[in-house]
């Protein structure tokens, strides 16, 4: 089983109060910041002792690590690790061409993590 340390994101100090500051993190620098100076009650920051074993960081829950692929012949290059990678089909591939992919990589035995997503629904009349 792989266990990760923490799973949710860090949270950007007042985003939660205004609509123009993002949630992604930014380090606080601020000379006053109660954030910064790791006043009690105050947000978590990122630091070192929050990262995963080295074993299973870049791991998914399915225990593949990801590989983005854009087309066809990009799924050869996991012909020989396809028990540690999975595919993840690009978001700006094409109907058509994803169909493809997908085929492709039921015959190399290649597990693809969005296969079924963009193909629509025929209707059964």
């Amino acid at each position: 089983k792989i266990v990760k340390k923490k799973t949710n994101r860090f949270k950007r100090h007042q985003s939660d109060r205004f609509m123009r500051v993002s949630d992604s993190w930014r380090k606080p620098r601020g000379i006053d910041s109660r954030v910064r100076r790791r006043f009690k009650g105050t947000l978590p920051q990122p630091k070192i002792g929050y990262r995963n074993n080295k074993k299973t960081r870049d791991l998914l829950p399915c225990g593949f690590k990801k590989f983005r692929v854009f087309n066809v012949d990009e799924l050869e290059v996991l012909l020989m690790h396809n028990r540690v990678y999975a595919a993840e089909i690009a978001h700006n591939v094409s109907q058509k061409k994803r169909q493809e992919i997908v085929a492709r990589a039921a015959q190399l035995n290649i597990k693809v993590l969005n296969g079924n997503a963009k193909l629509r629904q025929e209707d059964a009349e």
